[in-house]
């Protein structure tokens, strides 16, 4: 069975309306499946929140109205996830906008303060400031005060 621990994440609640900022050595945009895949050193910032990997990979969504926005962000390689003092670095990590949430996997490491904390699965909600993670989570307590 599948160990879960709820943990807190980043000093301050994000908001995933606020715009998405998004740096990279290369981009390639896939007109067909409204798809644009950027490569090289990428830097994803919204608000307090910074994500870093090789490559990401965004997919658009039209809503009813016709309006185009960001659905999904998919980054991969080297992934890290810094919001507050908090960082999380994981193979892969696939971002939600509208729920907020971001779910890392594949060798996470989580570094808060001086605690550190591993899984397999690691589920952030911007929204809440929370994160869950899962599947032989190991955790190394510092005595003097951290988590």
């Amino acid at each position: 069975m599948a160990q879960t621990d709820v943990i807190a994440f980043g000093e301050v609640k994000a908001d995933p309306k606020e715009p998405v900022e998004v740096t990279a050595d290369a981009l390639a945009v896939n007109q067909a499946d409204g798809s644009a895949e950027f490569t090289g050193n990428v830097l994803i910032i919204q608000g307090v929140m910074r994500l870093s990997a090789n490559r990401v990979l965004v997919i658009y969504k039209t809503d009813e109205t016709g309006k185009r926005g960001i659905d999904q962000l998919e980054a991969t390689g080297d992934v890290l996830l810094v919001s507050g003092p908090d960082a999380a670095e994981a193979e892969k990590a696939e971002y939600t906008i509208d729920s907020g949430t971001i779910v890392m996997t594949g060798n996470v490491l989580l570094n808060q303060g001086a605690s550190t904390l591993t899984s397999n699965r690691l589920e952030v909600n911007l929204t809440t400031g929370t994160a869950s993670m899962a599947g032989r989570v190991k955790t190394i307590l510092n005595p003097d005060g951290g988590n």
